[in-house]
């Protein structure tokens, strides 16, 4: 009777030369390949060259070794067809009944800084995923396996009937196609970046599953956190949690929204976010006082919130927040004490991300619809205050055109439609998703209050009637920033003019849906 066989031949040598063994033991002959077979044999493993199954040599720097009807028709052939079986016999091919491959490291290789082209083409793969799709396309009668957490499992399914299950083989020939398919999309992504392909005629994403979470929005939601496939350094998947409990599907929106906005500033700066909205940003001179201007904003929402500062978080800092109930906290380091005070409280989750690759994350924004995707670049403009146009009668002064750069940078990341009002270090009011532009003003300049009358305001999209520009000159808004464009834009600057508001536009709307 001939005994089985099994090819292995693998880029990730983890745990290979046990599983290898845990093979031979159960009476099985192993063909391996290059590295791998000089590693299997330095193990004390008995091994077959390829060359000795095709007795064809290994060609073109490793090109074309694998590529041989010996080897596809060994992992192709069925076992329970009788044309298969004579054709087999025929040409002298003997059946293959377990692979164990995994690929070439592309996605290291284009992660490298300093990669060239000739190295990436050279990293991909084309005989590991034809034997690995050849074996699951089989699985039938052949055992795959891509991950080297399968070898167990494998084994222990041997050592118990001598063979695997066809659940298990099933199980893991869809694991196959979904890693050659990943494989297959990071090439293809990296190929069409090359030849600058905006809109391609099909789009493959690949993602890696970071982590499973206990439910979705709510309770009764399944849900799971995955990350892209070739990690964007300054984002919530790729920041690092120091203490408290998992993150929520919710916490992981809301904490994406804050870090966002930070990347929006340069001085000290800290964001607090609710619901994926801004609930108070401050700017200071130093983390304490723009974390103090930030809890001002609004003392109230803040409360459960996620907080976001671009500064190490200093023990006077970790004073104050350890005195509110906050889900996360994020920034670039916690000084020894802060850290202490804040791991007192064995839910709040902390968080590092490091700030120095702020610039390093613009992928294109990606939102599912029912049967389809959107997808846009990020809403990253250069935008200087030099270039905006005043047209009201009174200029703004400088200590309101500061405060409307910074009305104007935070009015981006707030839910359409928005609205907000602001000094030049801290937000005083937002008015976020409304239905109509003017009851946003409202809201925004009722939740500023007293602080209204040293007030600016900034609307992420036109105003299409004076209504918004009248509400805010009869409160005292000293100041308004906004895209311009309605056919009545004029409505809105003899408004402005009426009350002695100095209104500039930017020629550039920020809608966020």
């Amino acid at each position: 009777m001939t005994r089985k066989r099994a090819l292995i031949s693998v880029s990730d040598k983890t745990g290979v030369a046990t599983f290898a063994k845990g093979l031979v033991d159960q009476g099985i002959e192993i063909i391996s390949t290059g590295g791998t077979k000089t590693a299997l044999e330095q193990a004390g493993i008995p091994t077959i060259s390829i060359e000795e199954v095709t007795d064809f040599p290994e060609m073109m720097d490793g090109r074309v070794k694998t590529l041989h009807p010996k080897i596809h028709g060994g992992l192709l052939g069925r076992r329970d067809l009788s044309t298969h079986i004579e054709a087999m016999e025929t040409y002298d091919i003997q059946p293959i009944d377990f692979v164990c491959v995994n690929l070439y490291p592309f996605k290291e290789t284009i992660l490298k800084e300093d990669v060239t082209q000739a190295q990436a083409i050279e990293n991909i793969d084309i005989g590991g995923p034809s034997m690995l799709r050849s074996a699951a396309k089989n699985h039938q009668s052949v055992t795959v396996v891509v991950d080297p957490k399968d070898y167990e499992q494998v084994l222990a399914e041997l050592s118990q009937t001598g063979e695997t299950t066809f659940e298990t083989r099933q199980k893991l020939a869809a694991k196959v196609f979904r890693h050659t398919a990943a494989y297959d999309a990071l090439i293809a992504g990296y190929l069409t970046d090359l030849v600058h392909e905006k809109e391609p005629e099909s789009l493959t994403l690949t993602y890696d599953l970071k982590q499973t979470l206990r439910y979705g929005e709510n309770s009764h939601q399944e849900a799971a956190f995955y990350q892209n496939a070739l990690p964007v350094p300054f984002s919530i998947a790729s920041a690092k949690q120091l203490h408290g409990k998992e993150l929520s599907y919710n916490n992981i929106k809301d904490a994406d929204a804050a870090i966002r906005i930070s990347r929006e500033f340069e001085q000290p700066a800290v964001v607090a976010v609710k619901h994926m909205n801004p609930c108070g940003i401050g700017i200071g001179e130093t983390i304490e006082e723009a974390y103090q201007y930030a809890y001002e904003a609004d003392p109230v929402s803040i409360f459960g919130g996620i907080i976001v500062l671009n500064r190490e978080v200093d023990v006077q800092t970790a004073k104050k927040m350890h005195e509110l109930f906050l889900e996360i906290i994020i920034a670039p380091s916690f000084s020894e004490e802060a850290f202490e005070c804040l791991s007192s409280k064995k839910n709040l989750r902390l968080m590092t991300l490091d700030f120095s690759k702020k610039e390093q994350a613009i992928e294109d924004e990606k939102v599912s619809v029912l049967g389809g995707l959107l997808i846009q670049n990020q809403d990253i403009v250069n935008e200087k205050a030099e270039n905006w146009q005043v047209v009201t009668k009174r200029q703004p002064t400088v200590e309101e055109l500061k405060a409307l750069e910074f009305a104007w940078k935070t009015v981006k990341h707030v839910k359409s439609n928005a609205i907000v009002v602001s000094n030049s270090h801290q937000t005083l009011g937002i008015g976020a998703g409304q239905m109509n532009r003017v009851g946003s003003v409202q809201i925004a300049i009722n939740q500023a209050g007293a602080k209204v009358n040293e007030a600016v305001l900034a609307s992420d999209a036109f105003f299409p009637m004076g209504d918004s520009v009248e509400y805010a000159g009869k409160r005292g808004i000293k100041a308004i920033v906004q895209p311009g464009g309605s056919i009545k834009d004029q409505a809105s600057i003899d408004m402005a003019d009426k009350y002695g508001i100095a209104m500039v536009f930017t020629d550039i709307r920020h809608f966020r849906h």
